[in-house]
């Protein structure tokens, strides 16, 4: 069973103002992307050893997304012509939503690694969690590419609506399991970095819940130049929020996490920890020679707002 005779979402003739406002989204997703991946290089060193994983996966992120977004905006550029009646797709139009899937299928699972460096898993458990959860994750994204561009381009419903429910099943896993391991381990840990764990797990989720949305329109309705505009868009702030707005809360779990393993002691640090202008731990180095005492770990009183979290 086909769709509807219409254009496919890229062969939509544009108005001026639709093609402009997703230029818009795209150049300013990918500065926004451009950003976060220069804020994760530059303060890489902010985060512990043990939780650094987590901030080179929020990198590889960045950097993978902003190039995604470099190619999507140069294709869109390319791939319509100003006429009379607007902007009308040529042979390169088709190409306008490819890049995205290629991008997804390399940042979802490093989205999964990167939360799931930050919780308090370990050993066996965390590798094989690690493990299922970036395969279901791309397993995800290319079920739902071959009903959404591969399988009749995208034009026959059967194919749609049954790839589209077979990803789902992986996206069912990721909430699952994502939501069981964040919850084991916020008790393990202080109250703000639990707060904000919990914070960066809606984040990412309430982003992951944007695409199957956006991916079931043609199933429904008609795909107009309206639509396309609005898929665009969607994407784009989707994009932002489930990568920068996710990556930064992570980065500050991360900073939490490596100031209460300097504060209990277990690890060092060799600079303050600071979150927003509150100072969570001071520098610890470890110790110069072999068997030379480590030094003593800053104590901080129960009363003290760096273990309650009661401050901004």
């Amino acid at each position: 069973m086909l769709l509807a005779d219409s254009p496919t979402p890229e062969l939509q003739t544009l108005s001026r103002a639709q093609y402009d406002l997703v230029e818009y989204a795209l150049a300013g997703a990918g500065f926004a992307l451009l950003a976060y991946t220069l804020y994760s290089w530059t303060s890489r060193g902010e985060v512990g050893v043990r939780y650094r994983p987590a901030v080179l996966a929020g990198l590889c992120i960045g950097a993978v997304a902003t190039v995604s977004y470099l190619l999507l905006f140069l294709r869109w550029s390319s791939g319509y012509d100003l006429t009379d009646v607007g902007y009308v797709p040529d042979d390169q139009a088709r190409l306008a939503l490819s890049p995205r899937y290629v991008d997804w299928s390399v940042t979802v699972p490093l989205l999964t690694a990167e939360l799931l460096a930050v919780c308090a898993l370990a050993g066996a458990r965390v590798r094989a969690l690690r493990a299922s959860a970036m395969t279901a994750a791309f397993l995800m994204i290319l079920t739902g590419h071959l009903g959404a561009q591969i399988v009749d381009g995208g034009r026959d419903t059967t194919a749609l609506v049954g790839w589209g429910l077979v990803s789902c099943v992986f996206y069912a896993y990721l909430y699952v399991a994502l939501i069981g391991a964040v919850r084991s381990s916020m008790p393990a840990m202080g109250r703000e970095a639990a707060v904000s764990l919990r914070n960066a797990t809606i984040v990412l989720l309430a982003g992951f819940g944007v695409y199957p949305l956006v991916y079931a329109i043609p199933v429904f309705v008609d795909v107009t130049a309206s639509w396309l505009t609005t898929i665009q868009l969607a994407y784009s702030a989707a994009d932002v929020v489930a990568k920068v707005g996710f990556g930064v809360l992570v980065h500050k779990v991360a900073k939490l996490r490596t100031a209460e393993d300097v504060v209990e002691g277990v690890d060092t640090h060799p600079e303050a920890v600071w979150v927003g202008n509150v100072e969570h731990s001071r520098a610890v180095l470890p110790p110069v020679r072999s068997g030379e005492e480590r030094a003593t770990p800053p104590v901080v009183g129960a009363g003290d707002p760096r273990r309650t979290g009661e401050h901004r």
